[in-house]
């Protein structure tokens, strides 16, 4: 192999891999193919958000009712951008990874409807620029296929796991970044569609809409592998955010099921959920980080499973954030 990205694997990223691997194997991804509604409502959720991120300003409703066929108000650019995506990411199933070709043909539908030269790579120079600042000047334009060609090369033959692998491709393709517009897009769509070939479950879990949660991060990431010139901190980034999306499937796969505690309070309880609120009963004072450090789970996620036990009412917080406690309701 002639090329090979520059990352470092550390106990950190290992650890996440770990972890997500666990977290698959226990998803009922039976269930979750087998409810449409909830296949449709992640995809929306992973459309409107790869959209957000590149300031698109259509809502969860609004993808829904174009989904749906129904008309909405917007400027022409965003409603083209939605069903451009959707065609994309219905597509995804039928194209191959390492096939420039299907990436090209993924890019067309993606952009076709609002970019003169969807489908090809660019012709010119790019600078990355935010606020008015270049963060990033991209390779020459007449480098591009030689470096998308490496690229894909190195996917084809790696021995890296897929979580790694996709987390490789999706940093190195931004930092190449062969479309004149779209890459950002296209990046989380082809991370996407190589954990779908090595989980096809990754199809319906949107990470996309983790990512447009924690967008500056997002970017903060790409910044500092750039400078470090090692992708390390856009894999555990990416390894953090697949991770979430797991933990808030599983969790609205509950809701949808009508799993385990809560139904008077309209919430499913997961068997995180459980946790948490026997170590709140045990110790009223545990801290948000003593929570994620008990249950082995991400801050992030505790922070939004606590955020829906207050909300339903199964759990309320008395006094200041910091010398308060914590009261479960039922």
């Amino acid at each position: 192999m002639r090329y090979k990205p520059p990352f470092t694997l550390t106990s950190e990223i290992l650890n996440l891999v770990a972890e997500i691997s666990q977290q698959v194997g226990e998803l009922n991804a039976s269930q979750l193919n087998a409810s449409s509604q909830l296949r449709k409502q992640n995809r929306i959720k992973t459309i409107t958000g790869t959209l957000a991120i590149e300031g698109n300003t259509l809502t969860e409703e609004q993808v829904t009712a174009i989904v749906e066929g129904k008309p909405v108000l917007g400027s022409m650019r965003e409603l083209a951008e939605v069903k451009g995506a959707i065609a994309a990411y219905d597509a995804l199933p039928t194209f191959t990874p390492s096939a420039i070709d299907d990436l090209l043909t993924a890019h067309g539908l993606m952009l076709s409807d609002i970019f003169a030269n969807a489908g090809e790579f660019r012709s010119k120079g790019v600078g990355i620029h935010k606020g008015g600042v270049v963060h990033h000047v991209t390779p020459p334009a007449h480098q591009v296929s030689g470096l998308m060609a490496d690229l894909i090369q190195w996917l084809k033959q790696t021995k890296d796991h897929p979580l790694i692998a996709s987390c490789v491709f999706h940093y190195e393709f931004e930092f190449i970044h062969p479309f004149a517009d779209g890459n950002g897009r296209m990046g989380r769509l082809w991370q996407t569609l190589i954990l779908s070939k090595w989980q096809p479950i990754f199809i319906n879990i949107p990470v996309e809409s983790l990512v447009h949660q924690h967008q500056e991060a997002y970017y903060l990431a790409i910044r500092n592998s750039t400078a470090q010139t090692d992708c390390s901190p856009f894999i555990r980034y990416m390894l953090q955010m697949i991770l979430d999306a797991i933990e808030d499937s599983t969790s609205r796969q509950f809701e949808n099921a009508g799993i385990s505690a809560g139904i008077n309070a309209g919430l499913k309880l997961s068997p995180l959920d459980h946790a948490i609120l026997e170590l709140i009963k045990a110790d009223r004072y545990i801290t948000n980080a003593m929570l994620a450090e008990q249950t082995g789970k991400a801050l992030s996620t505790i922070e939004r499973r606590i955020k829906k036990l207050k909300e339903h009412l199964f759990l309320k917080r008395v006094g200041a954030k910091k010398t308060g406690h914590w009261e479960v309701l039922s």
